[in-house]
């Protein structure tokens, strides 16, 4: 293997993970956001239950 395309793998393999990283994170936003939409504050009014 040169180095030219080592070079791109490494490239293409940090990206990748990059993107992975960014992706995960968005889902877990995501995912908080709708499992308690009655919790998210709104209008800087305090949450709608205690437990939040």
């Amino acid at each position: 293997m040169t180095p030219v395309v080592q070079k791109r793998l490494a490239i293409g393999a940090a990206l990748a993970a990059v993107l992975l990283f960014l992706g995960a994170n968005a889902h877990l936003l995501n995912v908080a956001l709708r499992s308690q939409p009655e919790c998210r504050e709104a209008a800087g009014l305090t949450p709608a239950k205690r437990a939040c």
